[in-house]
């Protein structure tokens, strides 16, 4: 490690070991909730902090070691945290009372670093209110429709390079692949920059993109001090990513609105929702404000869309089955297309496509844990019968598993096997299903996210095959390395032109009527 990467794990490391022995015990065990028991320092989280575990298959074992239970003790190092495992409890805690329970665990002091501490997932009480109240209706399905034009013109450009370049079939990075698809949409719907960042590959967004979304030791130990120890992030200064990625996108905002400004330009996407907005009940959102919500879809619809195309690649191309009926739908889709009706409706039409996404999101949520802060006192019922109810008091936090959810065969049947169909019929609880959170403080892009996917699938497959490689990680599993969902070599898949395979098919079948072929 570097001098400054090492001084500050020294640092860490002496004030978890003060926090560890002379802080004031939390008390679960006073408070009747049954818990982990933690090692110094660590925690509860030492198979991931050494690497023994990828995170989320660690959080699914913790999940099943309290089978009986509504809740239990767990201590992310030092903080304590009360899982809760009950879906009606988190249904309870997330949206019935959502008012007691209304904000996230920060990483960063807002004002030094407001880029990661001023964006909506970031946010609290009412300033939160305010700006989800902005930004919802860019969301709305009239808004998406009008943003589906620059969704679809990525989608194209993605499709027909793909092909052209598979026509004797070729292993793709599908994350690199995806990425860059996933990179051209947010700069568009979200900065109103058009980029094709597979015929220039060089970028600055997707540069950019790659740099500042490099969730490695530096960033991890960054926001581990930030998310345990506010006080000294703040007295060392820890930004996450740096001046860089704030300079960068502050500029693209400004000269997009002034440019906007002065030629009366209108365009459907993020900045021009926030331009229109600006005047609005008194207030003017400055390019500040615009530049820090916009960084926060940069953030979701680069690497968290990216990841979640590939994963519903690599289930596509590794179960037959349900690749025939991915393939079935899209035919019937592109025959719609072709009699009038619209893209967009047909895309989002297509039932079979989204449960395909749905399953793979409850398999592999690209979120290991969702969190919540109490900030009004809350009781909870007991977590077993014969046991006390538990107050919650303001500044403790709540953590949910969907890991574990998403694998309890108590609300799945046969969890572990991949079947897109249990969300046609019927099958699945909406409160055991989190791929997105939920309440209030759901994933405002969610929606805008599958939307994303199901376009670019949607074109894909009508000119290409998908199939698995011999650097495709079968069955799936993830890096203990990393806190993403990445496998050990990456994603990895073959792609083929079916315009090339039925060429070939034909050429064979003029040889064979020619007699050259027997």
């Amino acid at each position: 490690m570097d001098p400054v990467t090492t001084a500050l794990a020294v640092v860490l490391l002496c004030i978890l070991a003060y926090r560890f022995l002379w802080s004031r015990a939390t008390g679960f065990e006073e408070r009747g909730i049954q818990y982990m028991k933690p090692w110094p320092i660590v925690g509860n989280m030492a198979p991931v902090l050494f690497r023994r575990q990828f995170i989320g298959n660690y959080l699914r074992d913790v999940y099943f070691k309290f089978r009986d239970l509504k809740y239990f003790g767990f201590y992310n190092l030092v903080a304590p945290i009360i899982v809760i495992r009950d879906p009606e409890l988190i249904t309870s805690i997330a949206v019935k009372h959502f008012d007691q329970f209304t904000d996230h665990i920060g990483f960063v002091n807002e004002e030094m670093d407001p880029l990661m501490g001023k964006n909506l997932f970031a946010l609290r009480g009412d300033t939160w209110r305010e700006m989800r109240k902005l930004l919802s209706p860019a969301f709305t399905s009239a808004k998406m429709k009008a943003m589906f034009k620059l969704i679809i013109d990525c989608a194209e450009k993605t499709s027909a390079f793909v092909a052209q370049e598979s026509k004797k079939g070729r292993a793709w990075d599908t994350q690199d692949l995806f990425r860059r698809y996933a990179n051209d949409v947010v700069a568009t719907c979200s900065f109103g920059i058009a980029v094709d960042s597979l015929k220039n590959p060089d970028n600055d967004f997707y540069k950019l993109g790659r740099e500042t979304l490099n969730f490695g030791t530096w960033v991890s130990l960054k926001m581990l001090i930030g998310r345990n120890f506010p006080t000294i992030s703040r007295l060392l200064g820890i930004k996450i990513f740096g001046s860089r990625p704030r300079k960068f996108f502050t500029k693209v905002v400004a000269e997009t609105t002034r440019m906007r400004d002065e030629k009366g330009i209108q365009r459907p996407d993020m900045i021009q929702l926030m331009m229109d907005s600006r005047d609005k009940d008194g207030k003017r959102l400055t390019v500040d404000d615009m530049t820090n919500q916009a960084f926060v879809f940069f953030l979701g619809g680069f690497d968290t869309t990216a990841l979640m195309m590939c994963m519903v690649a690599q289930m596509i191309a590794t179960n037959p089955e349900v690749q025939s009926k991915v393939l079935l739908e899209v035919e019937e889709a592109h025959r719609k297309m072709a009699e009038g009706q619209s893209t967009y409706d047909v895309i989002k039409e297509m039932t079979y496509m989204d449960a395909v996404v749905d399953e793979t999101l409850r398999m592999y949520p690209i979120a290991t844990f969702l969190d919540r802060i109490c900030v009004k006192e809350f009781e909870l019922p007991p977590a077993k019968p014969g046991a006390k109810p538990v107050k919650v008091k303001p500044g403790e936090s709540l953590w949910f598993l969907p890991n574990g959810l998403h694998y309890d065969s108590k609300y799945y049947k046969d969890p572990e096997n991949f079947r897109p169909e249990r969300f046609l019929n019927g099958e699945v609880p909406p409160n055991a299903y989190l791929p997105f959170g939920l309440g209030p403080r759901v994933c405002i892009g969610n929606r805008f996210a599958i939307m994303e996917a199901k376009t670019l699938f949607c074109l894909l497959l009508k000119d290409c095959v998908i199939e698995a490689c011999e650097k495709t990680t079968v069955p799936l599993r993830f890096s203990t390395k990393t806190i993403m969902l990445l496998p050990p070599n990456g994603y990895w898949l073959n792609i083929r032109s079916k315009k090339d395979e039925s060429e070939a098919n034909g050429d064979v079948a003029d040889a064979k009527a020619n007699g050259t072929v027997s």
